[in-house]
């Protein structure tokens, strides 16, 4: 059986001049419908101005993180029926400007990890072979590996909203994947990219970001692993 809801979605159109507003849609949702689901229907049925962002459907590209009842999810990957009530507020990605409606500007999401150098450099530029790497070996890079860049952990954390010099957690974690590459021999060259308070000296530890990642990435982990190695490093030169 269905049930309604009401979807208040932020509408902002940078061609009018206009403020930011709401606008209400009633939607039947059925069971197993997401949000982007929702959104998508009304696109369809009700309103085809309607601006949001979306591929996969399958929470792989992350590209439909936005805000959900006050909280940053996949839209793909939240079903309207898990949330409390029936009334639901959609709002846009935090602290990345505004292009329309639920489309924000990823540009300076994806300056901060071109800063950090998210490639690898293993000293060598013609391999004979491919680098096999011991599990062991590549367990510790690993589950960073798995960052989708939604944005979502860089949309919640409070040093991003205060400092727009800071690099984020997303570029961050990509930066300790590399750091943490048994292949990569760049060590020294990229923790000076960071070792600064833009950098993994600027997170204060909330963890929000951890919280929020739909993959399971721990930013905060990482950005303290590169603190330590940053710290033996500065003990090692003074011993």
């Amino acid at each position: 059986m269905n049930a309604r809801y009401t979807f208040n979605v932020s509408r902002f159109d940078p061609t009018t001049g206009d403020p930011p507003r709401y606008q209400a849609y009633a939607v039947d949702v059925p069971q197993g419908m997401t949000v982007l689901e929702a959104l998508l229907r009304i696109q369809a049925e009700q309103d085809g101005s309607l601006a949001f962002r979306y591929a996969c459907r399958g929470a792989v590209c992350g590209s439909c993180a936005m805000v959900i009842e006050g909280q940053v999810r996949l839209a793909c990957r939240t079903q309207v029926r898990s949330l409390e009530g029936n009334r639901i507020t959609v709002d846009p990605l935090p602290h990345l400007p505004r292009i329309k409606d639920l489309v924000v500007d990823m540009d300076p999401f994806f300056e901060t990890l071109r800063a950090i150098q998210p490639w690898l450099q293993p000293g060598h530029s013609e391999p004979e072979r491919e680098h096999q790497v011991d599990p062991a070996d590549w367990s510790e890079a690993e589950p960073y590996t798995n960052c989708i860049l939604c944005a979502s952990c860089h949309g919640v954390c409070p040093v991003v909203e205060s400092d727009p010099a800071y690099l984020g957690p997303a570029a961050l974690a990509k930066h300790y994947r590399f750091l943490a590459d048994v292949r990569d021999v760049a060590d020294a060259a990229r923790v000076a990219l960071v070792n600064d308070e833009h950098g993994v000296w600027g997170c204060d530890m909330v963890w929000n970001c951890t919280r929020v990642c739909p993959r399971g990435v721990t930013p905060t982990q990482g950005i303290g692993k590169t603190r330590a190695r940053i710290r033996r490093a500065e003990r090692a030169q003074r011993a």
